[in-house]
């Protein structure tokens, strides 16, 4: 087969999926993907920025450091186990509703922790707002999915991508308004920019009908077209039968590839929560000066962003598996430069290591769905996801409690080591992966 004639039918295909799409939406299937990044945006302050208002808030309510950590475990915990049901009602009803509600949560609990006077009640609001993220996350990933299966890879690095690096557009605003008598506004401000965002971005998305591609093969080759020197027309024209099973999520959990996968999330999110979470304490721990922990803690988010829309996009032109296994190995490294360099105590090099560190530690978030639906199908991407996404509720426990006690028995430099360990054995796990048959 020339190379000429797979261009030809890849080109095919794509133009096939792109008239289908604008004749189902009556405009361009971009502005789904435009929708869904902007709403990633938008509620990207509860994971990125909660390390700058946390301590206002203490001292506000007078509370506790130990009492007023748990609210960020408790985000990942719901933000994380709050998207398989989401996906489930959301393959089968659309994402209206869903982001509807979404908007009312991830706005309203920023607007509740403005007035919160007790801990419980910072309890309560992040974890609502954290649920009403989880919406947004599952429904944003799953729209590019949807609606691009010939470019899993770049339209979810688009909206991971602003999910990681929406929040540096706020970070200036909050850290110098957000004081123990200030932060009240700035929260208020904050809940109606996302709620309003949100319902804005609710009237946008839609899912297309499963039979929109009936005829299209799109799922053969890392949703690339497969096309021979005979078939080139009718592969991209006429009725040709998806060449991936459709697997619902009952299905999905009897694969071996879907357990491998789920190790690899729970390794990869444990090293990079730990360095989301605890970057600053590590750097301090280790006598690096002020500058040095506020550099890495700004670069996370941008690397983290910039990663996610890098790696996804090079994944839809090489192979993915092989994608994984240099992303999260080379995470690992970052992730053990950063104890040489703090412990040699060099600042440049230790922000470098962050910097490579999160550059392939997020792309986790790009890849990851972008196999679901190459393994998996796009039917029922959604809950098949999700399901998968609940590793991060494991990694969570890990960046924050099990940290903290290791932390306790052994030292920050064998917890680091222990972190870039597990990313590092969940980049060679990716080398076994291959589709179900």
């Amino acid at each position: 087969m020339g190379e000429s004639t797979v261009e030809s039918g890849h080109s095919g295909t794509r133009d096939e999926i792109t008239r289908r799409a604008r004749a189902e939406l009556g405009f361009s299937r971009w502005w789904q993907v435009v929708a869904a990044a902007v709403m990633m945006g938008l509620v990207s302050p509860y994971q990125y920025v909660w390390s700058s208002i946390q301590s206002p808030l203490a001292s506000a309510l007078d509370i506790s450091p130990e009492a007023i950590g748990l609210v960020f475990t408790l985000f990942v915990v719901f933000q994380s186990g709050s998207q398989f049901p989401v996906g489930w009602y959301r393959d089968r009803h659309g994402p209206r509703r869903l982001t509807f509600l979404a908007g009312l949560l991830a706005g309203g609990g920023y607007l509740g922790l403005s007035v919160a006077t007790a801990v419980w009640q910072l309890y309560l609001f992040y974890t609502l707002g954290a649920i009403g993220v989880g919406i947004v996350y599952t429904v944003a990933v799953n729209t590019a999915l949807k609606w691009f299966p010939d470019r899993r890879g770049l339209t979810t690095g688009v909206g991971t991508m602003a999910f990681a690096g929406g929040s540096a557009l706020v970070v200036p605003y909050v850290r110098a308004n957000a004081t123990a008598g200030g932060y009240d506004a700035v929260l208020q401000n904050l809940g109606l920019l996302i709620g309003v965002g949100i319902l804005v971005g609710a009237a946008v998305l839609r899912d297309p009908p499963n039979d929109w591609l009936d005829g299209v093969d799109v799922d053969g080759d890392n949703g690339q077209a497969e096309t021979s020197e005979t078939d080139t027309t009718e592969t991209t024209e006429t009725a040709v039968q998806p060449a991936t099973r459709q697997y619902e999520w009952r299905e999905m959990v009897t694969t071996w590839q879907f357990w491998l996968m789920y190790g690899m999330f729970v390794g990869v999110s444990a090293a990079g929560l730990m360095l989301t979470a605890q970057i600053v304490t590590f750097a301090d721990a280790l006598e690096l000066n002020a500058v040095t922990a506020t550099a890495s803690a700004t670069v996370l988010p941008v690397a983290g962003g910039i990663g996610r829309l890098v790696v996804g996009d090079l994944s839809d032109r090489i192979d993915r598996e092989r994608a994984m296994a240099t992303s999260f190995v080379l995470c690992g490294v970052g992730v053990v430069g950063t104890v040489v360099f703090a412990r040699a105590g060099r600042a440049l090099p230790f922000v470098g290591a962050v910097v490579v560190a999160t550059f392939f530690w997020s792309p986790q978030y790009t890849l990851f769905p972008s196999v679901v639906g190459d393994y998996y199908g796009r039917e029922h991407s959604s809950a098949n996801y999700a399901l998968l996404y609940s590793g991060k509720m494991w990694g969570g426990v890990f960046g924050g409690a099990v940290v903290g006690w290791f932390v306790g028995i052994t030292s920050w430099t064998a917890t680091f080591l222990l972190g870039g360990g597990l990313a590092i054995l969940a980049g060679l796990g990716a080398l076994a992966l291959r589709p179900p048959e």
